[in-house]
């Protein structure tokens, strides 16, 4: 099946000289990464910050190594902002061999590079390399998207949010707009003209074409789907996106509101050089040597409250170099005097937890897919951190798989379609449900969907790949045929191959290998057995790739696999022995061949038919019908050790004009194996499994099969 390109973390791809200039700093980067990995309380300690940027927990700076040198660093703040953990390196930010570095502006400390944090972790900043700048988004310590980015001057990102980031240039008088493409290609690059510009989620804010009003573009869509008039009496020069809010500014000096998308509130707000959380803004006055907080969320302004001291210093905007704000859900942090970091918690309400946006996988999962696809990856955008929880559940409601996360912004997911216990799962339909909690303040945010995974192991009688049963049958001419079905409870395609001599006995069989086909076993007129490699779909020739596994099967009088017996999770076969009524098992060693037969019960000759049914009761083993020749239809439980419970009556004068019955698994698509019967009149039948080791009636879905000499 199709599945979109595979785009992951990426290496650096530019500097490859530069970085034999790491190498000469890292002696000292490990000493200053590895100590203190205990988390220590605020303030941070530090010899020095030149750039400083807080999103989603995540704050990020420019410091010096043990070895003097500088890199970008990130620390975790816990929601509560008490605590962070120890600085972990995302790379060199000094000059490299070649006079390659980070762009950098004047500040107090000197000159600093003005860092952008996005709220999932990743952190931007320009790299500057023969005269010019580059947009780098870095998604780990060793690498950035790998987006081709143009060469310019004068740059300044407007905002990154998430995946999307915006910057503008001087040297072309144009905004760029694009997205980090996570697992798949997204198309969203926009070059436009220079105006204000914000990002929450995937709508980019931008002034509208009359005084004060600010258009909402999906990125993804390709469209405005909103048009808000904020009050302004101006076309807006700066504009911030926090959830329901939209701030904006008419100048450093101008008039300033608070647009509240929720209840189309407009609410006047200081002027002066701002950063907007969630519900509130903190400003700078120099002039008092403050940080300003501004609490808005109740729909109107409350009067400006002190939160920390920060003198006016000589860079008249120092957003972003000595101070900043998280957005999500987040606090305040400023470097002081002293060097050291703070975080001041707002003392404002945050939004309930809510996704921003979302890059979500289609519902098909190959797992033999050999082109990248073979994982289900999805990431979601949330307001604020949280812990989250997916699980991945097969069609009866069983959980089969568990992953687990958080606190974080972002819900960053990769499904290997594997189980909890490490083994692939059943090919099949799968339910999953994504379930975050916000790690501080309220709020729960819940997804689910669907995936149909392909390439996984095999259902029980499955040889199409899908989990679904399928019916072999014989006809007098040679011909073994499997016959398909979409899960609807019949049967509506089919593939044959000829050749087979009278007297074949075919039973349908699991994977006794490694490459995830169910394989075919046939035992020859002669007695002997035959193991057909998987084909995952077609038919079998007598001719195709097969195995031996022995001579002499003739003694035995039934054939069939029940699935797991033994509890390994492979499909085994159980026969009767023609002479006593004898029943053995064959476990299936899971490298091509069967081990030696272990009698399990004695005298079974009073069964007219014994069936392999697969799991009936939802417990993991396989299961075994009987039916008396007094018409009594019985069950017998697989233990899971190979030995079977006492049986259990089922149904009593059943079957008396049924000539063949096949444990066919299931067909019907709800994850329940049934049953397929054949009458003397040549009648297909179907029961129904509930699950619960019992049947629904039969209903009548085909006419004319008394021309096949074998179903199996």
């Amino acid at each position: 099946m199709a599945r979109h390109t595979f785009v992951r973390r990426r290496a650096l791809r530019r500097g490859g000289a530069a970085l034999a200039a790491v190498a000469a700093v890292v002696a000292g980067l490990s000493a200053s990464t590895s100590a203190g990995a205990a988390d220590a309380p605020t303030p941070i300690q530090t010899d020095g910050v030149w750039g400083i940027d807080f999103a989603g927990g995540t704050l990020n700076t420019v410091e010096r190594a043990a070895s003097g040198e500088r890199f970008v660093f990130a620390r975790q703040v816990s929601p509560d902002g008490l605590s962070a953990s120890a600085r972990t390196s995302w790379g060199y930010a000094g000059t490299y061999a070649y006079g390659q570095h980070l762009k950098e502006v004047p500040c107090d400390a000197g000159s600093c590079a003005v860092l952008r944090a996005s709220g999932n972790g990743n952190v931007g900043h320009f790299f500057v390399e023969d005269g010019k700048e580059y947009a780098q988004i870095h998604t780990s310590p060793d690498g950035y998207h790998s987006v081709e980015e143009p060469g310019v001057t004068g740059a300044r990102f407007v905002d990154v949010s998430g995946r999307y980031y915006a910057y503008n240039a001087t040297s072309t008088g144009k905004q760029y707009v694009d997205d980090v493409e996570v697992y798949r290609t997204t198309s969203v690059r926009m070059t436009r003209s220079i105006t204000a510009a914000s990002i929450w989620g995937s709508r980019l804010y931008t002034p509208g074409s009359t005084t004060g009003s600010v258009t909402s573009y999906d990125l993804e869509q390709k469209k405005v789907i909103e048009t808000l008039a904020t009050g302004a009496p101006c076309t807006v020069k700066e504009l911030q996106a926090v959830g329901r809010w939209i701030y904006w500014n008419c100048g450093p000096t101008g008039a300033a509101g608070v647009y509240d998308r929720s209840t189309k509130t407009k609410i006047t707000v200081p002027s002066g050089l701002a950063l907007v959380g969630d519900g509130y803004l903190v400003r700078h006055d120099r002039t008092a040597g403050k940080l300003l907080l501004t609490d808005f969320h109740t729909g109107s302004a409350a009067a400006p409250r002190e939160i920390a001291d920060l003198p006016a210093g000589n860079t008249a905007d120092q957003r972003r170099l000595t101070w900043a704000v998280d957005r999500f859900g987040g606090d305040i942090a400023y470097v002081g005097q002293d060097n050291a970091i703070r975080i001041v918690p707002s003392g404002v309400p945050s939004a309930s937890l809510a996704k921003t946006e979302s890059e979500l996988d289609d519902g098909l999962l190959d797992l033999k897919d050999t082109t990248g696809g073979s994982v289900w990856s999805s990431t979601w955008q949330l307001n604020k951190p949280a812990n989250w929880t997916f699980t991945v559940k097969d069609a009866l409601g069983r959980t089969a798989r568990t992953i687990k996360g958080g606190p974080d912004t972002e819900v960053d997911l990769i499904w290997d379609g594997k189980t909890n216990a490490g083994t692939y799962v059943y090919s099949g339909m799968y339910s999953w449900t994504l379930t975050a909690t916000a790690a501080e303040g309220a709020g729960t945010y819940t997804t689910s969907g669907k995936i149909s995974v392909g390439g996984g192991r095999q259902g029980f009688h499955d040889q199409g790949g899908y989990a679904f049963g399928e019916l072999t049958t014989l006809n007098s001419s040679g011909g073994l045929t499997l016959h398909y079905t979409s899960g609807k409870g019949t049967f509506d395609s089919k593939r044959s191959a000829s050749g087979w001599p009278a007297g074949t006995v075919a039973v349908p069989f699991g994977d006794m290998g490694s490459d995830r086909c169910s394989e075919m076993l046939v035992r020859m007129p002669n007695g002997e057995l035959r193991r057909y490699s998987g084909h995952c779909g077609s038919s079998y020739s007598p001719s195709s790739s097969h195995t031996s596994l022995g001579t002499g099967w003739n003694a035995y009088n039934v054939l069939v696999a029940p699935g797991d017996l033994t509890g390994d999770g492979r499909t085994d076969l159980l026969a009767r022995k023609a002479s006593t009524g004898d029943i053995y098992v064959f476990a299936n060693d899971g490298h091509g061949k069967l081990a030696a037969g272990k009698k399990i019960r004695s005298a079974w000759t009073a069964y007219t038919k014994i069936v392999g049914a697969g799991d009936l009761n939802g417990d993991g083993f396989g299961d075994v019908l009987a039916r008396h020749k007094d018409g009594a239809l019985y069950r017998y439980d697989g233990l899971g050790n190979g030995l079977l419970k006492e049986r259990v009556k089922l149904y009593s004068n059943w079957g008396a004009s049924y000539n063949a019955i096949v444990g066919v698994g299931d067909i019907t698509g709800d994850g329940k194996n049934d049953l397929v019967v054949r009458d003397t009149a040549g009648g297909l039948y179907r029961n129904a499994g509930y699950g619960n080791g019992s049947f629904a009636p039969r209903v009548k879905i085909a006419s004319g099969w008394q021309g096949y000499k074998g179903l199996f």
